[in-house]
């Protein structure tokens, strides 16, 4: 049960300060790489248009102030500290790998990000009510949504970067749950897409009963 529309295409735009942060940011993540798997080696020479422009495609489709947002399995910062570098807001990222987190904290310290790293399991976060929850390539939809819906305030926004199965994950996580979609091709990946999911509740939730954080 959805309401779908197809998003336009905006490519986004960053200062020169931004631009000279996620440098910064790009160099520190090829230095890491040598040593702990941020990336796949193929992908260095590709790192913009692979992974921080891909990133960037979240720009346009960010809520208007939010105050903070939380990033699930951030990994090498994608999307959230990117997102955190772009904007100068608060991101909360979350990532069970220890060294991950140790490149996410050094990261967000030369880059001057709002960001607060948060080594762990997502099931072992313990922040609520968010106003915004990111996450890119971390799980099918149907096992994402029950934790989104655990973090997010009743009207928050969602954005999944997905790839070519997002129309499939759409229709098995329809059957347990109802929300609105906004889906926007990407500009960076011929089969990629930004899922923006608002109004998330499982079916046999009255939504003047739901609690504020969806659980």
């Amino acid at each position: 049960m959805f309401h779908v529309k197809q998003g336009r295409d905006a490519r986004p735009c960053v200062s020169r300060e931004t631009l000279a942060r996620l440098e910064t940011y790009a160099a520190l993540l090829l230095k890491w790489n040598r040593t702990i798997n941020l990336i796949s080696p193929r992908d260095e020479a590709r790192l913009w248009p692979r992974h921080i422009d891909d990133c960037l495609n979240l720009l346009p489709l960010l809520p208007p102030d939010f105050a903070f947002a939380v990033d699930l399995g951030s990994g090498a910062g994608f999307p959230g500290l990117v997102l955190s570098i772009a904007t100068g807001r608060p991101f909360h990222l979350v990532e069970a790998d220890q060294r991950k987190a140790a490149f996410l904290r050094e990261a967000a310290r030369a880059t001057g990000a709002p960001s607060v790293v948060h080594q762990g399991r997502i099931e072992d976060f313990g922040i609520r009510n968010a106003p915004l929850v990111t996450a890119r390539a971390l799980a099918p939809l149907p096992r994402l949504l029950p934790m989104v819906a655990r973090l997010l305030t009743a009207d928050g926004t969602c954005l999944l970067l997905k790839g070519a199965k997002a129309v499939e994950e759409l229709e098995a996580a329809g059957r347990d749950w109802t929300m609105s979609v906004v889906r926007t091709p990407s500009r960076t990946s011929a089969e990629g897409v930004v899922l923006r999911l608002t109004e998330i509740r499982r079916h046999q939730e009255n939504p003047r009963q739901a609690t504020p954080t969806g659980s």
